[in-house]
């Protein structure tokens, strides 16, 4: 493809990308297709001689595109968003096009200052304190297992680094019952082994008890163990629950264990004033993730990491090889010390592009409608006499469940829901997901991108009770 080729292509890339951002509400948000329905559609061998683009495009429109699961539809309720945004989209273009390796400073020195920039703009976009540094990750669970590696080496005074494991060590990761399974996943990849990550039991709220991680760390210093890091959640995945970080970081303190705060969702809530009581104690904390590219309007990938101490993060992961040595080294930011990769994207580029087309204002007034919509909704399910609300709203995530009557057991009623979620998004008109509080079969329904509207979840919610009526009937 020359270049005259490549111009005429990309435009016409640039009007299906517009024409799909328009029309994307109208596809079926949840791809319809059976496993094995795409791979059965390709061929087994690569072709020998090119394809035209009209060929490709083609087979995209045939192939690809039926086996998409909408995630920027506005119908798009499932897990968290990952929630693009035009002036994202287009900085990604840029990006590519760019072909940044921002490993170091010196192979695109815009790359690394921009990135400096940004977070700082974050910190003070979101209250954080004014000494913590920040870097982007790709995502929430590298951030993790930064966090982990970070505590593992100050633990041992980067002994484990420097000659792997002995049996002295008997390491132990804390975290609720409720956290995102990347923390499971950072303490096997550590070394620390999963049955040395423990559970700590929540409240009715989902949320973590401080009086339980005491007694738990107590416990395992008085075997022998030792203790050093805990990680809470600012808005578990299953609920948005808030663990008091504030009591949790005092018990770090005390214990010398590093605080880890997952916020990789609702930490773009920090955005707005009225949401920072979430993250009271924030200052106690070591280090501190969340994602733009779920409630931020940026696309995937970018995940924002921030650390109180960045000299321990750079001896956890600095490596200085000769062809990685510069004469700016002293004087400049490397990133590539600073997380498990030594490539880099140049993802500051997206935030740059986002944070400016919408403005501080315009970003806490996205934020602020989606809370607003799950409130909606929050009151919606606990006036209807057949709904039941299971979890607080703090924010937009809204948990329920279906109560059928004819449905006198714990089980049956799990299956309804189950089957309720199933025939809801068979019709292709939303899609939602679930998870299980306390046992429990819960319905989970966020509304969280861009352009979702109060009619989108109005008319979620109707199609929603209509299909649980429905169902009684059958």
């Amino acid at each position: 493809m020359n270049k005259g080729e490549f111009r005429e292509r990309a435009h016409q890339m640039v009007d299906w990308m517009a024409d799909y951002l328009e029309q994307v509400d109208n596809y079926p948000v949840m791809s319809q297709v059976k496993p094995g329905d795409i791979k059965a559609q390709l061929p087994n061998l690569p072709p020998v001689t090119a394809e035209s683009f009209e060929q490709i495009m083609a087979d995209v429109d045939k192939i690809i595109m039926p086996g998409i699961t909408h995630w920027g539809s506005s119908n798009f309720f499932a897990y968290f968003p990952a929630s693009k945004s035009e002036a994202s989209i287009l900085a990604e273009m840029m990006m590519a096009s760019l072909g940044t390796q921002g490993m170091l400073w010196l192979t695109s020195p815009a790359a690394t200052e921009l990135e400096e920039q940004m977070m700082q703009w974050l910190r003070q976009m979101m209250g954080l304190p004014t000494y913590m540094q920040g870097v982007i990750q790709d995502t929430a669970s590298s951030a993790t297992l930064a966090a982990i590696l970070s505590a593992r080496e100050k633990a041992s005074n980067w002994a484990i680094n420097k000659r792997g494991f002995s049996a002295q060590e008997r390491f132990v990761v804390y975290s609720s019952d409720q956290v995102h399974s990347s923390i499971d996943k950072a303490v096997k990849i550590a070394g620390i082994g999963i049955e040395n990550l423990r559970r700590i039991p929540t409240d009715e709220n989902f949320a973590m008890i401080p009086n339980a991680l005491q007694a738990q760390i107590e416990q395992d210093k008085r075997e022998g163990l030792h203790p050093i890091c805990v990680v809470s959640a600012l808005g578990t995945t299953s609920s948005t629950a808030l663990d008091p970080i504030d009591e949790i970081g005092s018990i770090c303190e005390a214990y010398g264990l590093w605080h880890h705060v997952d916020a990789a969702y609702a930490g773009a809530a920090l955005l707005l004033p009225e949401c920072r009581y979430m993250a009271k104690g924030m200052e106690k904390a070591d280090s501190f993730v969340f994602n733009p590219h779920k409630w931020m309007f940026v696309n995937f990938d970018c995940t924002v990491y921030f650390v109180k101490d960045a000299q321990t993060l750079k001896r956890t992961f600095s490596v200085n090889p000769e062809y990685l040595k510069t004469n700016n080294d002293d004087e400049v930011t490397n990133y590539r010390d600073w997380h498990i990769q030594l490539g880099r994207r140049f993802r500051a580029l997206k935030l740059w592009f986002v944070i400016r087309s919408y403005g501080v204002e315009g970003l806490q007034a996205k934020i602020r409608s989606h809370n607003e919509m799950g409130q909606w909704l929050k009151i919606e399910v606990e006036n209807h006499p057949q709904f039941e609300l299971m979890a607080p709203v703090p924010l937009n995530l809204v948990c329920f469940r279906f109560l059928p009557p004819m449905c006198t057991h714990a089980d049956e009623i799990n299956q309804f829901n189950e089957r309720l979620l199933n025939t809801l998004n068979a019709t292709g008109k939303i899609f939602i997901t679930h998870t299980k509080l306390n046992g429990i079969y819960t319905l989970r329904l966020v509304p969280g991108n861009f352009h979702v509207s109060l009619a989108h979840v109005q008319q979620a919610w109707e199609l929603i009770k209509e299909t649980a009526i429905s169902l009684q009937k059958r």
